[in-house]
């Protein structure tokens, strides 16, 4: 079930704020069912709460003065059921909507997260891993109050102060009267402080993401951090992110102790009045004793409520603040909506070509300028030049992570803008500078992008990226636990255990970052054979800093300055004697 998507704009364009009419629609509406057994419930339970207050008058007033032992068990009787009725209930509200509530919590989680992943990767390039997983975890916690405990309060409390409305005004309405006007100064006051307190819930979530973005930064550079000596000046900068929440957390504090400080000084103010009135029409004979407790008791159920009303109202206020925040993400656009990209590819032949492709990551600073290359279907093209030159734009233009400013890049002749990107991919594969490895075991890695491949299939893959050449010296072979990222791993492992990835996956199309970057010359060679079946049928495109490791590719293009200056095979380029024979020979002589 999607929620809070396809919100409706306001006139300028801007997303219309979550609010409870919102929110019962797309959360509590399509859980009516819970919520109608949860609302009798409450009826039951505020119902039964009022027993004891009626019974105390009865108590007083007929039950002591006439000394009458069945009266008393009866009335105990009476107030034991009403006892367990409340504690049944209040059990029963628990199960069902606290219960409901934490299964929509993990529902919005794992809407959210396939909403982030769904996302292009120019948002992550812009976005901190921390923050994201703040909004996936905490931004919806709030709904808790909408299901659970915060409409509890909210329903029944308004019951329950609704009943004791009228129940007082038959006991004596003069006094009633003076009891709402501080209650109604009361609700003025609260109504103003739930409308400066939202914006400030809102914000909190946008720091709060912003510090434990920073956090997870830091947790996962600590080696940068200590190699550095660096660690105050983090200390420095957590300490300050720590202190813009404490900031905004101080706003709200104070907004909520105006009413809290509010609410004590006017129910104070109300009950001062009640002794007094009370006081009056007992002397005057008008009131007994047995009605000023029953008036005194049924006053609470109704000011209780109300008072309480500023914590739901702050619980709600956060609630709506994380959806405003959910519903922003939920609305953003995912690479797969793009209307243009209709094109299905059930079969792909990997013929690759850029055709007058220009690019750029920021309005008029071009990366790119008029690329045009062919990579046919099994051929193996390789990118070389300088740092930023452009390889690694038009790696990524090839698989599909970014899309060009202008002109085409095509796959067998379709133009890759129009191709929905899942039908694409899973034709593709990568193996990148910087690999990235899953916590886990070596095997779970390997397996990744083929979880139901058989064991012959995973062998296959081991043995043809020499994996087994380190995992025969571990005690635990392919369970090897390798830690966060495979930090127990050299650089040399991990890009072997990346490659057995790709050959897994066995995709017609694969790109290769400087993948022999991270390897000492003996893991280097090992690479190189597990390379060459990697791209056996297979168009490649390569990036390599390392010239050695391209000599025998189709086709070498020369990237400078975001243009193709040089192109054709190593022995054509070295007879030319330009940039690359310039390259060539600078690293022959390292």
């Amino acid at each position: 079930m999607q929620y809070l998507q396809n919100t409706p704009s306001t006139k300028n364009g801007k997303k219309r704020k979550v609010t409870l009419g919102l929110a019962f629609k797309s959360i509590i509406w399509p859980r009516r069912n819970y919520v109608f057994i949860g609302l009798i419930l409450i009826v039951i339970k505020s119902l039964s709460g009022f027993v004891v207050p009626l019974q105390t008058k009865i108590f007083i007033d007929d039950v002591i003065p006439s000394k009458d032992y069945d009266k008393l068990y009866h009335l105990i009787a009476i107030v034991i059921i009403a006892i367990t009725i409340q504690a049944a209930t209040s059990f029963l509200l628990t199960r069902i909507l606290s219960v409901q509530a934490q299964y929509l919590i993990s529902e919005l989680r794992a809407q959210v997260q396939k909403k982030v992943l769904s996302l292009p990767i120019s948002f992550f390039d812009n976005t901190k891993s921390g923050a994201l997983v703040s909004r996936i975890m905490s931004d919806v916690e709030g709904v808790r109050n909408l299901i659970g405990t915060g409409l509890v309060q909210l329903v029944g409390g308004t019951f329950t102060a609704v009943i004791a409305l009228f129940l007082l005004i038959d006991i004596n309405p003069w006094m009633t009267l003076f009891v709402l006007a501080p209650l109604s100064i009361f609700a003025m006051i609260a109504l103003k402080a739930f409308k400066y307190i939202r914006p400030i819930f809102r914000n909190r979530g946008k720091i709060n993401a912003e510090v434990k973005g920073r956090l997870t930064e830091t947790l996962a550079g600590v080696r940068v951090i200590k190699a550095f000596n660096s660690e105050a000046q983090e200390n420095l900068v957590f300490e300050r992110g720590v202190d813009k929440l404490f900031q905004n957390v101080k706003k709200s504090l104070t907004a909520t102790a105006l009413m809290s400080s509010s609410s004590t000084f006017l129910v104070g103010i109300a009950t001062t009045g009640i002794l007094g009135f009370s006081g009056y029409y007992i002397i005057e004979g008008d009131m007994t004793v047995g009605d000023f407790l029953e008036f005194s008791l049924i006053l609470g159920f109704m000011i209780a409520p109300i008072v309480q009303m500023s914590n739901i109202g702050s619980q709600l206020t956060e609630a709506l603040a994380g959806l405003d925040r959910t519903e922003e993400l939920m609305n953003m656009a995912t690479e797969d909506e793009d209307i243009d990209r209709t094109i299905q590819l059930d079969d792909v032949k990997g013929d690759i070509a850029f055709k007058d492709v220009g690019f750029s990551y920021e309005e008029g600073k071009q990366i790119l300028h008029d690329i045009n290359f062919e990579a046919p279907s099994g051929s193996v093209i390789a990118l070389v030049g300088s740092s930023g030159s452009g390889k690694s734009t038009i790696a990524g233009l090839s698989a599909t992570f970014l899309n060009p400013l202008s002109g085409q890049v095509t796959i067998d002749g379709v133009d890759m803008t129009k191709v929905k990107l899942s039908s694409f991919r899973k034709h593709l594969g990568v193996v990148l500078q910087d690999e990235f490895l899953f916590e886990g075991s070596i095997r779970e890695n390997i397996m990744f992008p083929r979880p139901n491949a058989t064991e012959a299939q995973l062998q296959n893959a081991v043995r043809a990226a020499y994996v087994n050449e380190f995992t025969d010296r571990f005690d635990d072979g392919l369970e090897t636990l390798i830690g966060e990222r495979g930090v127990k791993l050299s650089g040399g492992q991990r890009q072997r255990i990346a490659i057995a990835r790709a050959i897994l996956a066995d995709p017609k199309i694969i790109i290769l970052d400087e993948a022999t970057s991270n390897l000492d010359t003996e893991s280097e060679a090992l690479i190189q054979k597990s390379l060459s079946e990697l791209t056996k049928n297979r168009t490649t495109i390569v990036i390599a800093h390392r010239l050695s490791t391209i000599r025998k590719a189709d086709q070498i293009l020369v990237i400078e300055a975001g243009k193709i200056v040089e192109r054709g095979n190593h022995d054509e380029l070295i007879a030319a004697k330009g940039r690359y024979y310039d390259l060539y020979t600078f690293q022959a002589k390292i």
